[in-house]
């Protein structure tokens, strides 16, 4: 097992920011994650898990032991007549895992390619775009708890799964006779398990998505086609963290009630909205920010995207600091205009 001392993590995360871990472990399978609890200078030590660094904000260097998750592989467990299960380790790229899905014969998540990150973060996140969420194909992962070494697998209710949410996010909490479970800092997803329903349907219900079949004239589209054009649509809004740092869409969008919906309407007519099916009504955070005159702002190194105000960007040098004033001053000018109170979707470390 080989720790890395001052380990610098400017690669390992996609805001490109300047930070360094004072030691750091890859994790290529189960047996290096207990090897790593067994040792006596290392068990004990303070951990932070690190799968693709898509959705975290350093705010300094990293004290914690990083254990930076690559555990690799993917394979068919099952098939039946009515859904296919896969596997894939942890350390896989979710965009790669998704297209080689496709590429097997197998559709389902489709609409949520070129989502950054690796599929062992994509349960703590429960990602999500143009109709499907990672809970609506999930059936199993399997983790390691990282207080005992004890291997345990979850399914889709013990994960907590809620909107951009999980148990991975929060921690153990009593509460009257019952205590809330939860797994923040305590646990390494090593594999997760999808089971993709057949046979297969398209998710077609967002007005990018219906746009396209428009231009196209396919109404019947393939999941390779739905697969290409969620690809165009984003690659078109979104930067490449490749060649500008971010990490997607930094704020969730907030659900309020349909009273207080019908309030800003009359202040604000033109908002952007969408009613959920428990009657409540989801805003778009990317159009109350924009409407704040935010679009092409920036703070220091730390700016908003041009072409979508839902993401903060890394202009060249940006410190973990300034993203967060930056997304500080968004808060405070959106609950002032609308009384509405911005959740940013990134973890700040």
């Amino acid at each position: 097992m080989l720790v890395e001392k001052n380990a610098p993590l400017q690669s390992c995360n996609t805001f490109h920011i300047v930070a360094r871990a004072h030691s750091l472990v890859r994790i290529a399978s189960q047996a290096d994650v207990q090897t790593l609890l067994a040792s006596a200078e290392w068990g004990p030590a303070p951990k932070f898990v690190l799968g693709g660094g898509s959705n975290i904000v350093l705010t300094g260097d990293v004290k914690p032991l990083v254990l930076k998750v690559e555990i690799m592989g993917r394979r068919v467990v099952r098939e039946t007549a009515r859904a296919v299960v896969l596997e894939a380790g942890a350390g896989e790229n979710w965009h790669d895992f998704v297209t080689w899905t496709l590429q097997q014969g197998y559709p389902g998540l489709e609409n949520m390619a070129l989502i950054p990150g690796t599929v062992g973060a994509a349960p703590v996140q429960n990602v999500g775009a143009y109709g499907v969420e990672l809970q609506d194909r999930f059936e199993s992962l399997d983790a390691i708890d990282l207080e005992n070494g004890q291997i345990f697998t979850l399914d889709a209710a013990q994960c907590g799964f809620g909107y951009r949410d999980s148990v991975f996010k929060h921690t153990s909490q009593p509460g009257g006779n019952t205590q809330r479970l939860g797994l923040a800092g305590r646990a390494l997803i090593t594999h997760v398990r999808f089971s993709l329903p057949k046979p297969w349907a398209p998710v077609l219900g967002y007005a990018d998505l219906e746009r396209k079949m428009a231009e196209s004239g396919v109404r019947e589209p393939t999941a390779q086609q739905i697969y290409q054009w969620v690809c165009e649509i984003r690659r078109a809004k979104l930067p490449d963290p490749d060649v500008i740092g971010n990490a997607g869409s930094f704020f969730k969008n907030p659900t309020v009630s349909p009273e207080q919906c019908a309030d800003i309407i009359a202040r604000d007519p033109k908002i952007v909205y969408y009613h959920l099916p428990d009657g409540s009504v989801k805003l778009a955070a990317g159009w109350l920010i924009d409407a704040c005159g935010w679009r092409g702002k920036s703070v220091g190194q730390a700016g908003v995207y041009e072409k979508q105000a839902l993401v903060l960007v890394n202009r060249g040098g940006a410190t973990g600091g300034e993203v967060m004033t930056l997304a500080g001053a968004i808060q405070t000018s959106v609950y002032e205009r609308f009384g509405i109170r911005l959740e940013p979707e990134p973890t700040v470390v």
